[in-house]
């Protein structure tokens, strides 16, 4: 029994189906904790929702793009937001549901042929039921975005769990400025956490698709939502295994 966290996925199902490879990943008994932004960027959604719920023990959490598409299959309205990847999404679902691919720019992001009704209701319930965050019994703390470090951890606004990048820009202010026995591995920042494992700020703004590391906070957004890799990490060991780029499989016109 291993638990897994896997980073960002952007709708690359072969990357998705790469990384469980990679580990040999058993469906009946390891753990995956996948740290949102299932939905947008490429358009194999539907398959990575799909595989996902073949994982009995799978924590799923919620990024800033699945909020998007919990907004439209709430109301069946295109958030302005959805602009940013939401085209491959619609193009998956629309695919699946066998309907012709109308998706026309609108103010609102995008106007589709696509309505929440196309959409299995397996799929609902699953960006429904996403966590905000996830704490294992190790007092390691997952969560897409951030947090706001200087209050109580529970009941911050909703919206900073999938969206803050404050901690992780601090995390690497405080690393830049040599506090703490950082060659020793023993530097945290103050946050009641052991180790802390990220999302949403991928890792190609630091012209890598690697993992990430400072402080006490892994950032494993590798980039799959863009030109980059999706990246699987086993939490006991802190060993990562990561796919090819998603530019083998996919053509950055599908974004």
């Amino acid at each position: 029994m291993r638990t897994f966290v896997m980073g960002d996925i952007h709708g690359t199902h072969k990357a998705l189906l790469q990384c469980l490879e990679l580990v040999n990943f058993d469906y009946s008994n390891d753990t995956l904790i996948q740290l949102g932004d299932v939905a947008d960027g490429y358009d194999e959604v539907f398959e990575c929702v799909e595989e996902l719920l073949k994982i009995p023990n799978l924590i799923a959490l919620k990024g800033n793009h699945d909020e998007w598409m919990s907004h439209f299959l709430e109301t069946g309205f295109h958030p302005q937001a959805w602009a940013q990847g939401g085209k491959a999404t619609a193009m998956s679902y629309l695919r699946q549901a066998g309907k012709k691919e109308v998706i026309l720019s609108s103010r609102q992001g995008y106007t589709t042929t696509l309505n929440p009704a196309d959409i299995p209701e397996t799929h609902h319930s699953f960006f429904r039921k996403q966590h905000l965050y996830y704490i294992d019994d190790n007092n390691n703390c997952f969560v897409h975005g951030g947090f706001d470090r200087r209050q109580a951890f529970k009941g911050q606004t909703p919206f900073l769990y999938y969206w803050d990048r404050d901690l992780w820009n601090e995390a690497l202010s405080w690393k830049a400025s040599a506090r703490g026995d950082l060659s020793a591995g023993q530097f945290h920042m103050a946050t009641g956490f052991n180790h802390i494992f990220i999302g949403h700020t991928n890792t190609l703004y630091w012209n890598t698709d690697k993992p990430m590391h400072a402080a006490n906070i892994f950032n494993i957004d590798t980039g799959a939502g863009h030109s980059g890799r999706l990246t699987i990490m086993n939490v006991e060991t802190l060993q990562y295994w990561q796919s090819e780029p998603v530019s083998t499989w996919y053509d950055k016109r599908h974004r």
